[in-house]
């Protein structure tokens, strides 16, 4: 499907600068555009490629002005990189979604399905199975008894949903994801040196527009749920442990892992391979930067670097102490001498 200059322009309230006419039906980086393709300028250290790119049409802000002549059509914006955004998603939103029970897989005769769902080839879907509206369970995948899934939730290939999880409407969970396995739970036994393992009865609720990166895996409560609320969003490889709960909005990078018990509150952003010890809570707002490591509650809005974390300037006036450790360590064992 192809758009004009001026169709974008109209829907993304910008103005034309060129031909309005100018057609695109793909996306292209700005240094690979080609005939056809709408690119965005956001960043000035890439303006140089506006003025050789091949893209048909590129979203600028609304001040920019250039320096040399530009071919492409220009559509100025408050915004070329949240502009850029809402046109991918309105693509996303619009491409045809799969529909169908693929004759390779396998559905139990009491699941539960909404109009348009798709399950894909040797899926397997068990029993008591609800699947809502649009739903797409792609290839591979193993959607446990009792699991609730909701509207227009698409579940990418070789994700594992154990049984009595509930996903909510809009969720998108990447490939080889596992969703409710038994939360790590041993405790001594006898005094004998092993371990006894302590039942895991509990379930994973994923509420309404999650994402969940791919290979990430987020283990089911001890008892009650491990909970994951509205807007999160979490990256690839990531360990979400046992009766752990993510508040709203919250945005996590990969590699982190967050151990049993730990309280995350609404609109944090934690940087890649952040840890959390168990049974702790970060207030709503805390930003951790990569590889920190937390092993108390955090108050709200607190910036946390390093490992045993640190506030910002604490860790910034410890950094500088410890950079200079091996002048120092001279300056002791020369004023130890004398």
């Amino acid at each position: 499907m192809k758009f004009t200059a001026e169709t974008i322009a109209s829907f993304l309230g910008g103005q034309v600068v060129g031909d309005a006419a100018a057609e695109v039906d793909t996306f292209a980086k700005i240094e690979e555009g080609h005939p056809g393709a709408l690119s965005f300028l956001a960043n000035p250290k890439y303006e140089h490629h506006i003025y050789d790119t091949k893209s048909s049409i590129v979203i600028v802000r609304e001040d920019f002005m250039p320096t040399t002549p530009v071919a492409a059509t220009l559509i100025k914006v408050a915004d070329p990189y949240g502009a850029f955004a809402n046109l991918l998603r309105l693509y996303d939103e619009n491409k045809p979604r799969p529909q169908g029970v693929s004759s390779r897989a396998s559905v139990a005769e009491d699941a539960i399905l909404g109009e348009g769902v798709y399950v894909g080839d040797f899926a397997v879907v068990e029993s008591g199975v609800v699947l809502g509206d649009g739903v797409a369970v792609y290839p591979q995948c193993h959607v446990g008894k009792g699991v609730k899934i909701g509207a227009k939730t698409t579940i990418n290939a070789g994700v594992k949903i154990y049984e009595g999880c509930v996903i909510g409407n809009n969720v998108t969970i990447h490939a080889g994801s596992v969703i409710g396995a038994d939360g790590f739970g041993f405790a001594p036994d006898a005094g004998d040196g092993t371990f006894a393992k302590i039942p895991q009865i509990g379930n994973v609720i994923i509420e309404d527009n999650v994402e969940v990166g791919a290979n990430t895996c987020i283990d089911r409560a001890t008892m009650g749920s491990t909970i994951l609320r509205r807007g999160v969003k979490l990256d690839n490889l990531i360990q979400v442990g046992h009766n752990v709960e993510i508040g709203e909005n919250t945005v996590v990078a990969a590699q982190a892992g967050m151990a049993g018990s730990s309280k995350v509150g609404a609109g944090c952003m934690l940087g890649g391979q952040i840890g959390l010890a168990g049974h702790l809570t970060l207030g709503d707002g805390v930003k951790m930067g990569a590889q920190s490591g937390v092993d108390h509650d955090v108050a709200p809005g607190t910036v946390l670097l390093g490992s045993p974390a640190l506030t910002g300037m604490g860790f910034h006036r410890s950094w500088a102490i410890f950079r200079k450790l091996p002048e120092l360590l001279q300056r002791i064992n020369a004023l130890e001498k004398k």
